[in-house]
């Protein structure tokens, strides 16, 4: 049994407005800590906490990290949330993809024009070179993510026609 296994980690780029709205949540909880000993009133310290769990919950998706495995056929997308929790976002089975190139080759210029569920687990940056890819299943989804060369390579050796490299 030969199996082929890759696997690639993305970093998300991170939300600003998010990263702002941590930063002042913390602060407002703070101020609200601080308020609440000092005037010996319970609304603050129990504002305070509710602004910790809010902070906790949105510090979660504040640094999100994107964990491509490919597997004998198969490709799983993880997501890791702040690097501590890890939840299986989706498992694509490579015998349905249609096409799998950069997203600005010409080789999708025919997909250009369909109507598909675009799903992003890119960075999010559009870096010199581009190494974002389009991945088309079934005509229904249109996926964008940055795979390594290894793992480009793995998946052109079960589908040499419909993976494009340039």
């Amino acid at each position: 049994m030969n199996e082929t296994y890759v696997e690639w980690m993305v970093k998300r780029k991170a939300n600003p407005y998010l990263k702002f709205l941590k930063y002042t949540a913390i602060m407002l909880a703070s101020f609200s800590v601080l308020l609440g000993i000092a005037t010996s009133n319970i609304i603050f310290l129990l504002v305070a906490v509710v602004l910790g769990v809010g902070i906790y919950f949105l510090s979660l998706h504040v640094e999100i990290e994107y964990d491509y495995l490919y597997v004998d056929r198969q490709l799983s997308i993880d997501k890791v949330l702040n690097k501590s929790r890890r939840k299986r976002i989706a498992t694509y089975d490579l015998d349905r993809m249609e096409i799998l190139a950069p997203i600005k080759s010409h080789r999708l210029d025919d997909y250009k024009n369909r109507e598909v569920k675009l799903i992003d687990y890119s960075s999010g940056l559009e870096l010199k070179p581009d190494v974002r890819f389009a991945l088309f299943i079934d005509g229904k989804t249109k996926i964008v993510f940055e795979p390594s060369p290894e793992m480009v390579k793995a998946i052109s050796m079960i589908a040499p026609r419909k993976v494009f490299k340039e």
